[in-house]
């Protein structure tokens, strides 16, 4: 198997996959989402809440809000079915408390962490408005968990594959170019002798040109065992160690199944 980086930012990566199968691929995309952990607003102690919102809604906003949960930030914290306490406790759970006063908007950089690694990933989140006079006091207690349990544990906010595209024009073309002008990606171009392919990994392969062409001339596929695939997270985690995490979890699954047969 062969991968390459084709591109990477902070919250993004896209790899390109050769001489892998379709169920490999699967493999890594759904443990990626799935069971990668990641740190989460689990419990919400409301001490005063003035506002015109209910609790039930600010404790679910609070739920939604990225924490950093890379392994450095999450070091030593248990998962809570590892951790031998009632609901959560200091060796599971990090809390977070959030005191303000009206008016004005209370915004995700207001809640204040015990554990200086284990802060909200983005500052400008609206939790809820405050009128004059009101005020919000309240507790909230962040846990481990995996996207399998709730959407909050996901670290992924996009992870998807599909097929190497593959454009062949055939001996047929009359150069009339009508794929080049149907191609709602623009992945073809006209060319001196027949319409050439470029940037073939934008392909969709919605097969809009080959409807286009009347004589059959050109065809659309793929490439058997080569993937694009592409990473996006929330900021909690680094896609690539949501990647490398995915991996790792595979393995141990895979050498859990050896050890057992």
């Amino acid at each position: 198997m062969d991968i390459n980086m084709k591109e990477k930012s902070e919250n993004e990566i896209t790899l390109i996959i050769k001489d892998a199968d379709t169920s490999f691929v699967n493999a890594i995309r759904r443990t990626s989402m799935t069971e990668v952990p990641k740190i989460a607003i689990e419990y919400v102690n409301i001490i005063k809440n003035d506002s015109s919102m209910f609790d039930e809604i600010v404790a679910h906003r609070l739920g939604l809000i990225p924490l950093k949960s890379d392994k450095e930030a999450i070091n030593g914290i248990l998962m809570p079915s590892e951790c031998d306490c009632e609901d959560y406790c200091p060796r599971c759970s990090v809390s977070l408390t959030l005191k303000k006063k009206g008016p004005g908007i209370v915004y995700s950089k207001d809640l204040v962490s015990e554990d200086e690694k284990i802060v909200p990933v983005y500052d400008t989140i609206p939790i809820l408005k405050l009128r004059e006079d009101e005020e919000i006091e309240l507790e909230a207690i962040a846990q481990l968990g995996i996207g399998m349990e709730h959407a909050k544990w996901k670290p992924t906010t996009a992870c998807a594959y599909k097929y190497y595209p593959m454009i062949t024009i055939g001996e047929e073309c009359e150069q009339c170019y009508e794929c080049v002008k149907a191609c709602p990606k623009g992945i073809l171009e006209e060319g001196p002798e027949k319409p050439k392919v470029v940037n073939i990994e934008d392909c969709t392969m919605c097969k809009t040109c080959m409807r286009a062409c009347d004589r059959g001339a050109i065809k659309v596929g793929y490439k058997e065992g080569s993937f694009i695939f592409k990473i996006e997270t929330d900021g909690s985690i680094p896609p690539e160690e949501v990647l490398k995490r995915a991996c790792d979890i595979l393995m141990e699954k895979a050498d859990n199944i050896t050890k057992a047969v």
